[in-house]
Order: C-alpha cells, then structure tokens, then sequence
C-alpha cells in the first residue's frame, strides 16, 4: 500500500519518530511518502521553495492509498490537519495515530479529525515499543475498503 506519511516535523525528535515509523511500515511492506524526506528539498534551496516542498506533499497525496496521520499534542499540527483534509477530499482514507494521553474534545481529538479518519489507533505514550503500534495501524490499513 502507498502511504502518505503526516505528523509534524520541525523537532529534532519528531523527525527522528516519524522516520522510525515510516521505517517499520516499509519493513511490513509499505511504499511510505515521508514529507520531511520526499519534499523537504525545494526547503533546503536558497531561498527556501515554499511552493515546492507545498506541490511535492499534494502531488504525494493525490497518489497514495491512505494517510497515516500522527494526532499527538494539545492539537494537531496544521499542516497535518491540512494534510489530512485535503486526503479526506479526495477520498483516501485516514488511519490517526494519537499516543497523547491528554484528553480533549471526542477522545482526545478535535471532533473534524475524528470524524474524518477512517480509523484512530491509540497506543499510550507511556509504552515506547514501536511494534504493537506500528501492528495496530497495519491492520487498520489492511481493514480498510480500498
């Protein structure tokens, strides 16, 4: 399955978390679009290509299969949000990750990603191994009605 891999990027450990997770669903046999690596050149130019980077994660969208959405955090990240909505639109499913323990509006999430993911795996922040999460979303996916 072809994955669009979203969560934000801009920490040294969020890059670092979303590579391991992009890693472990290739392990399991998925083609994974990693923004952070796939379209994050045209940011490295000078001057930074904005519009570059913006029609590299479109383009990777428009030819995925599903969204594998990381949701951590009081609120999601707005690129991931965008991401997400823009996938929604054009009819590929959402599987959300949220392994933030805070609570919040419809089980910890803002009510229009909830209710627009196709499924939202829950894996507790307090258990570090990747393994039963990284199973948990590959079923999702494999769940899915592609």
């Amino acid at each position: 399955m072809r994955l669009y891999l979203a969560g934000p990027l801009f920490t040294q450990a969020e890059r670092r978390w979303l590579r391991e997770l992009g890693e472990a669903f290739t392990a399991r046999g998925h083609d994974v679009f990693l923004p952070q690596d796939d379209a994050g050149l045209p940011l490295l130019q000078e001057p930074p290509d904005f519009h570059g980077a913006f029609e590299g994660c479109r383009d990777a969208i428009e030819r995925c299969d599903a969204i594998v959405a990381v949701f951590d955090g009081a609120d999601a990240d707005s690129g991931t949000a965008w991401e997400c909505g823009f996938a929604y639109a054009r009819s590929r499913p959402v599987v959300a990750i949220r392994t933030d323990f805070r609570g919040g509006e419809d089980s910890g999430l803002n009510l229009m990603l909830r209710r627009s993911s196709a499924a939202v795996v829950e894996h507790p922040a307090t258990d570090e191994d990747l393994d039963p999460l990284v199973e948990a979303v590959d079923k999702a996916l494999r769940e899915l009605p592609l």
